[in-house]
C-alpha cells in the first residue's frame, strides 16, 4: 500500500479553516447513498439475526448524525473527521449485508471449489465440477448446446481463499475474501485520496450497494480491483525522474497481483503501460522512459509469475486453457450492449462471431487513439478499456461498474495537467484538426463496421411451432379448472428449415426474460441439419415441464449453433385453454 504524502503546514492550516461547501456536499451524499439497499438486509436480519439488526439500527442512527454534522460543523478538520465516521459507517453496514448474505454466486462456488482441489493437491484448471450448480446456483451456457463446470481465472483468488475454508460451505470463504478485499480496496482508496475528496470513494466503493453486492457474490473482480486502486492513484507520477521508489515497485507488485487475478487487468494494463510511457518521455527522452516502463512491467511481470508458477509446473496445458476461458468457451451471447440486437431486437443473427471481433477491434482501435492523442485521453486511461465490452459478446454493465472506482480515483488524481508535456507522435497528417477526426473515424470505424455486420446478420434456421403439448392446471386451483389456461409445458414440435450454406448442429431452449434458461432435450430430429434441409424437431424441457410466465410475458424459443456461431430466434404463442 502507498501510504499518503505528508502534511505540509499549509495543508494543516486548510484543516482549521471552514470546509468548503462542495465538501459539505460530498460528505452529504455519501452518508445519503449508505440508505441504499439497507433496508432489505435490515428486514431480513430482523426476523432471525437480531444483533445483525441492532448493528444495522445502529447503522441508521450514524447516517442521522453525520447528516446533521455535515451541514453544520464548522472547521475543516471536523469535517475530515466525519468523513472518517461515514466510512466506518459504511464498512459496518457492508458486513453486516455479507453475514446475511454470503453463499455467493457461481463464481463463489467456483473459486471454493478451485481452493478446496488446491489444498487437496488437485488439479485446479480443466476440471468440470457439474454437481456444484443448479439448486440455485447458475450456469453458463455455451454455443455447443452444453454448459461450462470449470474454473476460468487466475489462480489468486482459489489461494487467497483456501485459508477461509474453514468458515463454511458453498462459496461463502469466496464471498469473505472479495468482501475484505472490497473494505481493503476502499480504505487504501480513501486514505490516498485528498482530504477533501475521500467521501467519494465512500460513496463509490460502498455507498451504493452494486459493488457489496458483487463482493458478496465472491466475484474474483473485486480483488483485482482492489490491488488495482494502489496502482491508478497518481498513476502518471509513476518513475518520474527516472526513478521507481521502493513505492513504485510495490504498486508494479499489486497490478501484477491484479492481473493474476482476473482478466480485466489485463485490459486496463496497456493502456497505463502506454500512459507512463508517455509521460515520462515527455520527461526524460526515449531511454529513460523505455527504462523505467521496462523496469516497472518487469517487476509487473515477476509478480504474477510467482503467483502462476505452482500452475505453470503441475498443469500448464490446462492452465493456459484455463486463464484463457473467457475468452474461448463459447458462452452464449448475453449483456446490456449491441448483442440486444440480435436478442431482443431481431430473430438473431448468423454471424455473432463479429461481436468478438469488433470488441477487440474496438480495444486496438482506443489503445491506439490513447497513444496518438494521450495529452487529451490520458486522464481517460482507466475508462477507455471498458468501451471495448459494449461490442462483446458477453457485454454485462459488471465488466463497466465493478471497476468504476479506478475512474474516481484517476479523475481526482490523474487529471489532464498531468499529461500536459506527454510525449505523442509528431505525423504531419495530424496537424490539422480535421485531419486528427478522420484518423479517429478510421480507427473506430473496423469495430463499428464489424459490430453492424454481426447486427445485421439474419437467423440461419426459420422455425415455426407446430404443435404444443401442455399441463392443465390442478384441479384443486378452480372449479372451472378446464376452462383455465395450461399452466405449463411438456413438449414442443418445430419445423426447422436451415437457409443457410452450411450444415449446422442446433441446441434449443426456451426463454422468458433477459437471461438464458437450461437447453431442451430433443427427443426426435436429426442431430446434424444439412444445409437447406427441413426437418421436424420433438423437444422436451430439461426437467420435464417448462413453467409459463404469465400472459403478457414474450416467450422465445432460441437455437444456438457452435460452428458457425448463430442464433435462431422465434415466438411462442401461448397454448389457449382445451
Amino acid at each position: 500500500m502507498v501510504t499518503p504524502a505528508p502534511r505540509t503546514r499549509s495543508s494543516v492550516a486548510a484543516l482549521t479553516e471552514p470546509p468548503a461547501q462542495w465538501h459539505r456536499v460530498l460528505t452529504l451524499l455519501a452518508d445519503i447513498s449508505l440508505f441504499i439497499g439497507t433496508r432489505s438486509v435490515w428486514t431480513q436480519a430482523a426476523s432471525h439475526r437480531f444483533v445483525v439488526a441492532a448493528a444495522i439500527s445502529a447503522c441508521y442512527a450514524s447516517i442521522l448524525v453525520c447528516g446533521v454534522l455535515a451541514l453544520v460543523v464548522r472547521r475543516a478538520r471536523s469535517l475530515a473527521r466525519l468523513d472518517l465516521c461515514v466510512l466506518v459507517t459504511a464498512v459496518a453496514l457492508t458486513l453486516c449485508a455479507w453475514a446475511m448474505n454470503h453463499q455467493g454466486s457461481d463464481e463463489a462456488v467456483l473459486t471454493t471449489q478451485a481452493a478446496h482441489e488446491l489444498v487437496a493437491g488437485h488439479p485446479v484448471y480443466g476440471q468440470p465440477w457439474p454437481w456444484l450448480f443448479g439448486h440455485g446456483v447458475a450456469l453458463t451456457p455455451t454455443v455447443t448446446g452444453g454448459y461450462d463446470f470449470t474454473y476460468g481465472y487466475p489462480p489468486l483468488a482459489p489461494l487467497l481463499t483456501a485459508p477461509l475454508l474453514w468458515l463454511g460451505h458453498g462459496g461463502t470463504p469466496a464471498t469473505a475474501v472479495s468482501t475484505a478485499a472490497l473494505v481493503a480496496g476502499t480504505v487504501t482508496l480513501w486514505r490516498m485520496l485528498p482530504t477533501p475528496w475521500r467521501s467519494a470513494a465512500t460513496m463509490v466503493c460502498l455507498g451504493f450497494g452494486f459493488l457489496p453486492s458483487y463482493a458478496r457474490l465472491g466475484y474474483p473482480a473485486i480483488v483485482a480491483l482492489a490491488l488495482l486502486v494502489p496502482v491508478v492513484v497518481r498513476w502518471p507520477r509513476l518513475g518520474r525522474g527516472g526513478r521507481l521508489s521502493g513505492a513504485g515497485l510495490a504498486r508494479a507488485a499489486c497490478l501484477g497481483a491484479a492481473c493474476a487475478a482476473q482478466q480485466l487487468p489485463w485490459f486496463v494494463a496497456p493502456f497505463l503501460l502506454a500512459g507512463i510511457y508517455a509521460v515520462r518521455r515527455g520527461e526524460l527522452g526515449a531511454r529513460g522512459a523505455a527504462l523505467v516502463v521496462a523496469r516497472f512491467a518487469g517487476a509487473a511481470g515477476v509478480v504474477w509469475l510467482l503467483v502462476n508458477t505452482y500452475f505453470i509446473v503441475s498443469e500448464p496445458g490446462t492452465w493456459v486453457r484455463g486463464i484463457a476461458l473467457p475468452l474461448t468457451q463459447g458462452a452464449v451471447i448475453h449483456g446490456q450492449g449491441v448483442v440486444g440486437i440480435s436478442l431482443y431486437f431481431t430473430d438473431g443473427s448468423d454471424r455473432l462471431d463479429w461481436y468478438s471481433h469488433a470488441s477487440m477491434l474496438l480495444a486496438a482501435g482506443l489503445l491506439a487513439l490513447f497513444v496518438l492523442f494521450v495529452r487529451r485521453l490520458g486522464p481517460a486511461a482507466t475508462v477507455l478499456p471498458w468501451c471495448a465490452f459494449f461490442l462483446a459478446t458477453r457485454s454485462q454493465d459488471g465488466y463497466y461498474l465493478m471497476m468504476t472506482p479506478l475512474w474516481l480515483a484517476a479523475a481526482v488524481t490523474a487529471p489532464a495537467s498531468e499529461f500536459a508535456t506527454a510525449w505523442q507522435p509528431r505525423l504531419r497528417v495530424l496537424a490539422r484538426r480535421p485531419a486528427r477526426i478522420a484518423v479517429a473515424a478510421l480507427l473506430l470505424v473496423p469495430a463499428l463496421a464489424s459490430a453492424a455486420w454481426a447486427a445485421s446478420g439474419t437467423p440461419p434456421l426459420d422455425m415455426r411451432v407446430t404443435s404444443v403439448r401442455a399441463l392443465p392446471p390442478a384441479r384443486a386451483e378452480s372449479s372451472t379448472w378446464w376452462a383455465a389456461p395450461p399452466t405449463a409445458l411438456t413438449r414442443l414440435d418445430v419445423e426447422v428449415t436451415n437457409t443457410g450454406a452450411a450444415a449446422v448442429v442446433p441446441h434449443f431452449t426456451l426463454t422468458t426474460g433477459q437471461g438464458m434458461n437450461p437447453y431442451w432435450t430433443v427427443v426426435r430430429g436429426p442431430a446434424e441439419l444439412p444445409a437447406h434441409a427441413s426437418a421436424r424437431y420433438e423437444l422436451r424441457p430439461p426437467k420435464g415441464r417448462f413453467v409459463l410466465p404469465r400472459p403478457g410475458v414474450r416467450i422465445r424459443l432460441r437455437a444456438f449453433t457452435a460452428v458457425p456461431q448463430t442464433l435462431s430466434s422465434a415466438d411462442v404463442r401461448r397454448p389457449r385453454s382445451g
